[in-house]
């Protein structure tokens, strides 16, 4: 009696598990039937590989230019650096243009002659210069009639000359440079009727401010003579120069 009160039980327990059986088919358990606790979390899993590069991103808009700094402070001069090798010599440049005419270069000079005046009073003491004071030529003005001297102003050899006309008394002088005796001459004269002549000439080398002149030697033999048909002269000229600071003087 009782089994037979258990058969619709039975029953119905057999078509709720075959609706269950097809609901649980392939792991499909209801939502309603997981009613359990969350589970422990799980270990961190592997790194994963890296991924492409992106794509370029757009490019911005131009920002508005900014203000001007301010100059900063100079900075320590550096060390000198290595001297470089010497470059490959240039090509020659073009020929300039021709120069204009320069000057002519002239070379110095220094001439006189001067000669005795007739009458002219000689001196009578040994060591006075004799003043040959009739100017035949003097462009330069070395020559002092005043003082008898010829004063060098350009520096290099000089010719001297003297001639004298010797009458009514022996004759002799000297040729001076600076105070000192650089050629004597010397003339007899014996009352000849006539006048006789003495002629001497020296090369001297001179620089600027050297002196030359003609001195009496003997007070007694003092027969320079000068008359219309006669002279006594002294005369002086440069050879050649010593400033070699031209191409004309070299």
């Amino acid at each position: 009696m009782t089994s037979l009160r258990l058969l619709p039980l039975l029953h119905s327990l057999l078509i709720l598990q075959v609706h269950l059986s097809s609901q649980l088919e392939d792991n499909k358990i209801p939502a309603s039937l997981c009613t359990g606790h969350p589970g422990t979390p799980g270990s961190p899993g592997v790194h994963g590989s890296p991924g492409q590069p992106g794509r370029d991103g757009r490019d911005g808009r131009d920002a508005a230019a900014g203000e001007k700094g301010q100059k900063g402070d100079r900075g320590e001069a550096g060390e000198t650096g290595v001297r470089g090798l010497t470059g490959d010599s240039g090509d020659p440049g073009q020929k300039g243009e021709r120069g204009e005419p320069g000057e002519c270069a002239v070379a110095p000079k220094s001439a006189f002659s001067a000669k005795l005046s007739q009458g002219h009073t000689l001196p009578l003491n040994v060591g006075d210069a004799v003043h040959f004071d009739t100017i035949m030529l003097n462009e330069q003005g070395d020559y002092n009639k005043e003082t008898g001297r010829f004063t060098c102003k350009v520096p290099g050899v000089y010719y001297f000359a003297v001639h004298a006309t010797v009458y009514r008394a022996s004759l002799q002088f000297d040729l001076m440079k600076n105070g000192h005796v650089v050629a004597s001459y010397f003339q007899f004269y014996g009352n000849w009727p006539k006048p006789a002549s003495l002629s001497g000439g020296s090369l001297l080398h001179l620089v600027p401010g050297d002196q030359v002149w003609v001195q009496m030697a003997l007070s007694e033999y003092n027969g320079f003579y000068s008359s219309t048909k006669t002279d006594s002269t002294f005369s002086g000229f440069l050879v050649y120069s010593d400033w070699k600071n031209s191409a004309v003087f070299a």
